[in-house]
C-alpha cells in the first residue's frame, strides 16, 4: 500500500535511497554507480547460520567496506599540518592495544583531545583503515589531539572477541589518554565515534560512571549510534527501523552483527552492551553530550531516543540531524559533500571548545 504523505518505506514499501526525495543528490551521485543506493540485498547468512559461515562472510564484508570507503573518498590530497605517532599499551584484560595519535604539527598544547572509536558494528573494520586515518587527521587539523583506538572486534580480522572485549579496550585507552594529558598537551577529553563506535562511545561513558572514572571524560559526541540491539524484532517506537530499512543498512544485517557482539543474548538489555536500555539512574550525572544522527538512517530514532533519555535525566545534551544523508553519510562522502563532512568536523571541535 502506498501512502505518499509518509516518509521512506512507510509511504512506499518499494522506496529506496535512489527514489527517496529526501536523499541529497550529491550523495546519490556517488552511491548510484556503486549500487549502494538500491535496497540492501538479502544476506547469504542469517542469525541461524553456522557461526563459522557468519565470520567468513563478515571478513569478506569488511574488505568490501574498506574498498567502498576508498572509492567514495575520491581523489583527495593528504591533510596537511598533522603529525602521527603510534603507542602500544597494555589493556585491562592483559592484551596489547594499538593507539594512533594525531596532532597539529609543531604544537605542544594545551588543546582539546578526542578519543576516537571507529564504526563497524563493534564487529568489523579497523582504526588503521584509510578512512578513519583521514577522519582523525581532519579532526587534528582543527587544533586537537586525536587518539584512535584499535579495539578488538567481535568478527573480521580483529575478531572474534564478543562483548565486553572491545568495550574494555576502549576503557583502557580512555584511562591511558587521561593519564597522559599533560605529556600530550591535552586540556580536556571528548569521547567520540560513529555507528558501532557511537555505541562504544556511550558505553565507555556508562562504564566510566560505574567504575568511578568519569573524571577522565569532559564530553561525549556520539554519531549515528547503533545502540538498541533489537533488529530482529524492531520496537514500534523506533520508527526509522521501518522507515529506512534497507537504506545502506538493513535490520537483517544489523541483527547478525548484534548476535556476533552478544552471542548468548545474556546482555540484550545490558546498557554497557546496548546503551539504549540505560535507565535514568545510569544516565544521571554524566558529562555533556551531543547525539548526531542521519535523516535516512535506520538507526536515527534510537539515537534520538537516547538524546531524550539524557535530557530527562538532567544531562546537558544537544541533538542534531544531518538531513539528506544515509547512515554516517556526513563521514563517508567528503569528496562529494565537503560542506556536510566539514560541518560535522567543525561541530565536534566547537563542542570540545565549549567544555
Amino acid at each position: 500500500m502506498i501512502a505518499p504523505h509518509l516518509p521512506g518505506r512507510l509511504g512506499d514499501p518499494d522506496r529506496t535511497l535512489a527514489t527517496d526525495p529526501r536523499s541529497d543528490p550529491r550523495m546519490l551521485a556517488v552511491m548510484l554507480p556503486l549500487g549502494m543506493s538500491e535496497r540492501t540485498p538479502p544476506q547469504p547468512v542469517t542469525i541461524d547460520s553456522p557461526l563459522e559461515a557468519i565470520h567468513e562472510f563478515n571478513t569478506m564484508a569488511e574488505a568490501g567496506f574498506e574498498m567502498m570507503f576508498s572509492m567514495t573518498s575520491g581523489d583527495l590530497g593528504p591533510v596537511v599540518g598533522v603529525e602521527r605517532t603510534i603507542e602500544v599499551i597494555r589493556g585491562i584484560d592483559g592484551n596489547d592495544i594499538t593507539l594512533y595519535i594525531h596532532r597539529p604539527e609543531g604544537t605542544s598544547g594545551p588543546m582539546p583531545g578526542v578519543l576516537h572509536l571507529h564504526g563497524g558494528g563493534m564487529s568489523i573494520l579497523e582504526a588503521s583503515g584509510s578512512g578513519y586515518q583521514r577522519w582523525r587527521d581532519q579532526l587534528a587539523a582543527t587544533g586537537m589531539v586525536v587518539c584512535g583506538v584499535e579495539f578488538r572486534n567481535a568478527s573480521g580480522k580483529l575478531g572474534p572477541h564478543p562483548f565486553p572485549a572491545g568495550l574494555n579496550d576502549c576503557t583502557s585507552a580512555l584511562l591511558w589518554f587521561a593519564d597522559q594529558r599533560e605529556r600530550l598537551g591535552v586540556s580536556k577529553i571528548v569521547v567520540s565515534g560513529e555507528s558501532g563506535g557511537g555505541n562504544l562511545t556511550l558505553a565507555t561513558t556508562l562504564q566510566a560512571k560505574r567504575n568511578g572514572q568519569l573524571h577522565a571524560i569532559d564530553g561525549v559526541y556520539a554519531q549515528c549510534p547503533y545502540i538498541s540491539g533489537v533488529y530482529e524484532a524492531p520496537l514500534p517506537e523506533l520508527t526509522s527501523l521501518f522507515e529506512n530499512d534497507g537504506y545502506f543498512l538493513s535490520c537483517e544485517q544489523m541483527g547478525v552483527m548484534a548476535m556476533l557482539y552478544d552471542p548468548t543474548r545474556e546482555s540484550a538489555t545490558n546498557p554497557l552492551a546496548w546503551p539504549y536500555h540505560a535507565s535514568a539512574d545510569d544516565l544521571a550525572g554524566l558529562p555533556p553530550h551531543v547525539i548526531s544522527v542521519n535523516e535516512l538512517d535506520p538507526l536515527r530514532d534510537e539515537g534520538l531516543a537516547y538524546y531524550r533519555k539524557l535530557a530527562a535525566a538532567g544531562v546537558p545534551v544537544a541533538a542534531r540531524t544531518v538531513n539528506g544523508t544515509c547512515h554516517a553519510g556526513d563521514c563517508l562522502f567528503e569528496a562529494a559533500m565537503p560542506e556536510v563532512f566539514h560541518a560535522t568536523i567543525r561541530d565536534i571541535k566547537s563542542f570540545a571548545d565549549s567544555l
